[in-house]
């Protein structure tokens, strides 16, 4: 059975401007019914690594949260720790991080929360029973919340080709201790042939020991030290580290896929996302820097299924010229795979396979526009 995916037009936007074609697309979640009064409602969002400016725009929140008070409910903010050192790695400086990145109170109108507590231990463990995971630790605030909405920026990414609603929900719900299990069968090595010992990998890792000096003046990954969060890739400015993508890469992302089973569970009926296919940059938010977009600013979509909203916007970048100059390095033809064109190796189709499979929602989706 179909989905509905619901889309705002960048191209198309009414005289009333973004924040009037917002609050009409914001309109096709039945937040009525999802939302009873007094119910807590976590606004699941990235807020970017100090010094990224890809992020979701801050005042675009404005009216979503607008509506979510409207159905009675009570709006927060919230993303978790991070597993790498950054200044997201803990809640303070990820909290003044988000403030930085324009997310405060005058602006958006809502508290910030850090779902996992102030180092990110605090944690639920939930059951779902799947191939790989009998259960899931989820955010302790996540999961209190009596409603969901991943509000999320769709880019690459360069562990799983792109980094959509599954990954927001999937890997950004999870505490540390469940994006470790995530990323624990990726096994970054080095190309000694193309190391010039720079060491900067070594100040992006975030496990003493994991990278070390060798005799020849370059560097190694103990495998031993390495927790597979794979920071090192980007901090490579030669591309001389690299994954067993096939094998690491497919399995990550289904168990990132059944996070997101863990992340819903108690909230069926209870949660809805939000996509924002704008600044569609070539690496995660989770950097300091961005890179220019692969496409145009395409649009926002809505919809109730964390599935068809990821097939929708990968379709919807997939069908757009390329940009030239950046770190799209081929498939620029609208049709051709963007994804691919940044990341060859990665099959990012996984994600949406397997999450179908388990029950998650349709890849078969109808796209309805609204302006």
């Amino acid at each position: 059975m179909k989905s509905q995916v619901f889309f705002l037009d960048l191209r198309g936007i009414a005289e009333g401007g973004i924040f009037e074609g917002l609050s009409k697309l914001i309109d096709n979640i039945p937040l009525n019914n999802i939302i009873e009064e007094g119910d807590l409602v976590a606004l699941k969002i990235h807020f970017g690594e100090k010094g990224n400016r890809a992020h979701i725009k801050p005042p675009y929140l404005r009216p979503i949260v607008d509506r979510v008070r409207e159905a009675g409910g009570k709006p927060f903010l919230t993303d978790t720790n991070t597993l790498y050192v950054g200044s997201r790695k803990e809640s303070v400086t990820h909290i003044r991080t988000a403030i930085e990145n324009g997310f405060d109170y005058s602006s958006v109108g809502v508290p910030v929360i850090i779902a996992d507590g102030l180092k990110g231990q605090s944690y639920e463990m939930v059951s779902i029973d799947k191939k790989w995971y009998k259960e899931v630790d989820v955010a302790s605030d996540i999961h209190a919340a009596d409603v969901l909405i991943g509000v999320t920026h769709f880019k690459c990414h360069e562990l799983t080709g792109f980094g959509g609603a599954i990954k927001n929900l999937g890997m950004g719900c999870a505490s540390v201790k469940g994006k470790l299990n995530q990323h624990s069968n990726v096994s970054p090595f080095v190309l000694e042939t193309s190391c010039v010992g720079c060491m900067r990998c070594i100040g992006w890792c975030p496990s003493e020991g994991a990278i070390v000096k060798t005799a020849e003046g370059k560097v190694a990954i103990n495998p031993k030290r390495c927790i597979g969060c794979g920071e090192c890739i980007l901090s490579c400015r030669l591309g001389a580290i690299k994954i067993k993508w096939d094998a690491d890469v497919s399995s990550m992302q289904e168990k990132m896929a059944e996070h997101v089973c863990g992340a819903l569970k108690g909230k069926e009926g209870k949660s809805a996302f939000i996509t924002f296919i704008t600044d569609v940059s070539p690496a995660c938010d989770c950097y300091p820097f961005n890179d220019a977009p692969i496409v145009r600013d395409i649009g926002i979509l809505v919809s109730g299924d964390p599935v068809a909203i990821d097939q929708a916007a990968a379709d919807l970048v997939n069908g757009e010229e390329g940009k030239r100059g950046g770190k799209l390095i081929d498939n620029f033809a609208p049709g051709e795979d963007k994804f691919r064109g940044v990341y060859p190796d990665i099959d990012w189709s996984v994600q949406l396979r397997y999450a179908e499979d388990i029950g998650l929602g349709s890849r078969e989706y109808d796209l309805i526009l609204v302006g």
